[in-house]
């Protein structure tokens, strides 16, 4: 396993940042890049539980199991995987899973004037190495095109 950083500057507060990357609504936006239909059930409070979901290719429900390392509000929020959700069962203890169990997943917004800066920090299986590679500039391009268009609307109100 090892660490794929990526970042993106946005033109909008770090406050904007924060929710537009954790709410529901806009979450399952920005991240279709991982998956059409991606969502959350839990809460973004540190040491809470979340599944990240969304359907595989036969449509049965799958993802990740995890828990919320740390949450430093407008600042930085960590997860760690503890496992995976295969057609709604929840698995932390396959050998598959303990290969990678323990990975962390960092989000640091820094402010930057009018800007924010998002630092994402992830642990990656070597088999997914190129495919986030791919996925994390286009899920952080669409963060940033929902958080200007989000911040540009409310400035207009």
């Amino acid at each position: 396993m090892k660490t794929q950083n990526y970042t993106v500057e946005i033109e909008a507060p770090k406050e904007v940042v924060w929710q537009v990357m954790l709410s529901d609504k806009t979450y399952r936006i920005w991240t279709e890049a991982f998956c059409s239909g991606s969502h959350f059930v839990g809460d973004w409070s540190e040491g809470s539980k979340m599944l990240f979901l969304g359907p595989d290719e036969s449509g049965k429900m799958g993802g990740m199991v995890s828990k919320i390392k740390e949450n430093r509000s407008c600042d930085v929020i960590s997860i760690e995987h503890l496992g995976i959700v295969n057609d709604g069962v929840e698995d932390t203890t396959s050998d598959a899973v303990l290969q990678w169990k323990g990975a962390i997943e960092s989000y640091t917004l820094t402010d930057l004037g009018d800007k924010t800066k998002v630092q994402v920090d992830i642990d990656v299986a070597d088999e997914y190495t190129e495919l986030f590679e791919t996925m994390w500039p286009k899920a952080l391009q669409k963060l940033k095109d929902v958080a200007e268009q989000y911040h540009a609307s409310h400035l207009n109100v």
